[in-house]
């Protein structure tokens, strides 16, 4: 009986797949969400306005480091005076390349954008395979490089938020929707940058003897049971920052005022 296998080549299967289920609503879906997040986030950081409502800021601006921020949204300083582009372009570089070369995205992406493949067990168009060895996919290797960048990014999202408990004339001891919006987006992002593959090595991957290093191996056994739900802190931390973005532009145009709960 023939196996459809030729010598070391692949199967000789002339359909596309044999696959009866719908394969292609993954990748369809997240081709859709995932462009509908790059238009709008390009929007909101190329206009370089209406990013803070005191004392909230997006998390696209945050920090703040241009002389062009808004007055009291730069709370780390201007150091960055010669810029002259919008202030959310000195920042979103980090926390995208960080989603960017992340291994769940990567997988996400290349099924939805370069379809290869776009599902398992689906034939890809593509030809040739080199995977990420040369340019541009062999950058997907400074991915951990990011991931400290995104961790200093989320100390200081974390930072706005402590900050977020102050109403607009900076009084302590307030709380407002927006404050509870950006603790939860704060929330869902460190659970995404604690998953991260990269954190899990950092903290334990190098080890040979976990029996020798009790405290890094309870880190490690942490931050692996994080990891096993990175794929879903990935999708909700990137649709809680677009909330939080839009519920600061919202506030910064006057659309409605914050509610205070006290």
């Amino acid at each position: 009986m023939s196996t459809g296998v030729t010598g070391k080549g692949r199967a000789t299967v002339d359909a596309k797949t044999l696959r009866q289920d719908r394969w292609w609503v993954a990748p369809l879906t997240t081709f859709i969400v995932f462009t509908a997040f790059v238009v709008y986030a390009s929007w909101r950081a190329l206009t370089g306005d209406d990013y803070y409502a005191a004392p909230y800021i997006s998390p696209f601006y945050s920090p703040c480091l241009s002389d062009s921020c808004v007055e009291g949204s730069s709370d780390f300083g201007q150091p960055f005076s010669w810029w002259g582009l919008s202030p959310a372009l000195l920042v979103l570089i980090f926390p995208l390349g960080f989603r960017m070369t992340c291994y769940y995205y990567r997988k996400a992406y290349y099924r939805a954008f370069w379809l290869s493949p776009p599902a398992c067990a689906v034939a890809e168009p593509h030809g040739t395979y080199t995977g990420e060895t040369r340019l541009p996919l062999i950058l997907q290797n400074i991915h951990r490089y990011f991931w400290y960048a995104a961790t200093l990014v989320s100390l200081v999202l974390t930072y706005d938020v402590v900050l977020a408990f102050r109403d607009e004339d900076e009084n302590w001891g307030h709380m407002g929707l927006g404050t509870l919006i950006l603790l939860v987006n704060i929330v869902l992002i460190w659970l995404y940058t604690l998953s991260c593959h990269s954190c899990r090595h950092a903290v334990g991957g190098r080890l040979r003897h976990f029996s020798k290093h009790p405290v890094r191996y309870k880190l490690w056994t942490w931050v692996s049971k994080l990891n096993a739900d990175h794929a879903l802190y990935a999708w909700l931390s990137l649709f809680s920052v677009a909330i939080a973005d839009l519920y600061v532009y919202l506030l910064a145009t006057g659309a409605f005022n914050d509610p205070r709960f006290f």
